[in-house]
């Protein structure tokens, strides 16, 4: 026989929460995410730049019945479009019952992440060895990306307006390139050095070549004959490295990580987890209430500004087409309007667990995190959600049956950082951000659990189709 609860107890259970694990709460979401995951992971291995994942996007998007967006058109419920901007920003929609005046649901996710850009002159010669001078982009720890195979990723743009792609060191016949280090017997000056200046930005050095041009009468016969090589292939001379967009990334492909393969380490999940769980959201969405708009953004890593990061105007603007071509009024709408800012947090990492507050750090495998602000010290540069906006998305959560927790970026003092919630919030639209936690943020080989994955496709489908 069951054993009697003390009051205590009931009470406790009464007054009393905390987050459990999702295998514990939904077990049949461990046999469910494996596909899903399976899905994601060859989706990141095809798109590790912003233009890439625009690219692999609007393929998945036509095949789906979308077609691109026009301001003049007329629309009905579950009619579905997409605009593309620049190639680097994407907005996604598909049209509701309810008038825009309503309000919308939006959903919005970066696609860029931390990674090395070629300079505008990059190629080098030194010693006899040939060489990409890089500029970092966005927060990196350097000395992570010293040592491991690189791949390069990009664009040559032509002055007729074509547009030249470039990847090499994906395919497992590719050559592969590497930031290089110095051996620990000779390392003792830069073993002085504090971990966040082991490697200086200028050192960060791509090697990509050390065979000579044959004609010995030349100068800087490597930089020549890597240029040849480049310019046999895709027919570029040095001179178009000025108006190319270049981007090193790790050669690293998603693998399936653990002896459970409970996770998955890639690059790149920050944020292309929360970006490809919102696109399946949006593709599963078929005739929702409150009309959706699935926003990819660029440039999140280095401020958000330029006219693909979310501190332009172009999601803005896009918004009032929508007002326009519905009548409807652009300033009701968006008062109205709930936003989801779908962007990871950081996950307890239990070898370093003293830069978190226990309380109010995330853990993998507990569900989505709901981050009420962001920001550092002081909560300088977040948006801070209001408590009737957390009561709602929580409210939502509870009501589709997702798992989920809170958490903060660290202790009070220990850090920080943004998201795009404040753009959002700033054009008086009510805004929490939402996503995965993860290990090792920022770095080339970031780690998601899978559960948490798939809870943030229910958290967004959830969002995209519910009707309160």
């Amino acid at each position: 026989m069951e054993k009697q609860k003390t009051a205590g107890q009931q009470l406790a259970e009464t007054l009393l929460f905390d987050y459990q694990h999702v295998a514990d709460t939904k077990p049949d979401a461990v046999q469910e995410c494996t596909a899903f995951c399976e899905d994601y992971k060859a989706f990141m291995n095809a798109a590790k730049t912003e233009r890439e994942f625009v690219c692999e996007a609007v393929t998945l998007l036509k095949a789906a019945g979308y077609t691109e967006y026009e301001p003049a058109k007329a629309y009905k419920p579950g009619d579905k479009v997409y605009f593309n901007n620049r190639g680097k920003a994407l907005m996604m929609t598909t049209f509701g019952t309810a008038p825009l005046e309503e309000g919308v649901h939006i959903n919005i996710a970066h696609i860029d992440s931390p990674r090395l850009d070629l300079k505008a002159r990059p190629l080098y010669e030194d010693s006899e060895l040939a060489l990409f001078k890089t500029h970092y982009y966005g927060g990196i720890r350097k000395y992570q990306w010293t040592a491991i195979p690189l791949a390069i990723h990009g664009v040559f743009a032509k002055a007729d307006g074509t547009v030249q792609p470039f990847v090499i060191g994906e395919d497992e016949t590719d050559p592969v390139f590497c930031v290089t280090d110095l051996l620990p017997h000779l390392g003792h000056e830069q073993d002085k050095r504090t971990l966040g200046g082991g490697i200086k930005g200028e050192e960060l050095n791509v090697l990509v070549g050390s065979l000579p041009y044959e004609d010995k009468e030349l100068k800087d016969r490597v930089k020549l004959f890597t240029l040849k090589l480049l310019n046999e292939k895709y027919g570029i001379t040095e001179k178009d490295f000025v108006c190319a967009e270049i981007e090193v990334v790790p050669a690293n492909r998603a693998r399936d990580l653990g002896f459970d393969r409970s996770m998955i380490g890639a690059y790149g999940h920050d944020d292309k987890v929360c970006a490809y769980t919102a696109m399946r959201a949006e593709l599963d969405t078929k005739q929702p209430k409150y009309t959706t708009v699935t926003c990819f953004a660029d440039k999140e890593e280095i401020g958000s500004d330029g006219n693909t990061g979310l501190n332009s105007a172009f999601l803005f603007h896009y918004l009032q087409f929508l007002a326009e071509g519905a009548g409807a009024d652009y300033k009701k709408l968006i008062a109205l309007a709930r936003c989801l800012s779908a962007d990871v947090n950081a996950a307890l990492d239990p070898t370093f667990p003293s830069v978190n507050e226990k309380n109010n750090v995330a853990h993998l495998g507990r569900g989505v995190v709901v981050t009420k602000y962001t920001g550092s010290g002081g909560k300088y540069g977040t948006s801070d959600a209001s408590a009737e906006t957390m009561a709602y998305f929580t409210g939502m959560l509870d009501r589709h049956n997702v798992c989920w927790q809170t958490g903060e970026l660290g202790k009070v003092d220990a850090g920080g950082g943004g998201t795009v919630a404040k753009y959002v919030a700033n054009q008086n639209i009510d805004v929490v951000d939402i996503g995965v936690p993860l290990l090792s943020m920022h770095s080339p080989f970031e780690v998601a659990s899978k559960l948490d994955v798939y809870m943030c496709y229910q958290a967004f489908f959830a969002f995209l189709t519910d009707e309160y």
